[in-house]
């Protein structure tokens, strides 16, 4: 187990220390739940990646140097 220091300002402090009495429990026990917490949410960027990569997999018939009319872009086939 590691332990860390953090600096906050004593406002800030002093009520972590009142939700954390409420709770029955201490301000160091709410900052270790928080970041459990924090470590089993899934990794938002990963998803995105992934999803861009299963995107752009399934764009075959598409070439930035193919050549389009303005009118072929927008769907106006002339």
């Amino acid at each position: 187990m590691k332990n860390i220091t953090i600096a906050i300002d004593d406002q800030t402090y002093q009520r972590a220390r009142v939700k954390a009495a409420e709770r029955g429990t201490s301000v160091s026990a709410l900052v270790k739940q928080y970041l459990a917490k924090l470590g089993q949410e899934p990794d938002r960027a990963g998803q995105l990646r992934r999803a861009e990569d299963q995107i752009r997999a399934e764009i075959t018939n598409f070439r930035a140097g193919d050549p389009r009319c303005r009118d072929q872009l927008h769907n106006r086939e002339i």
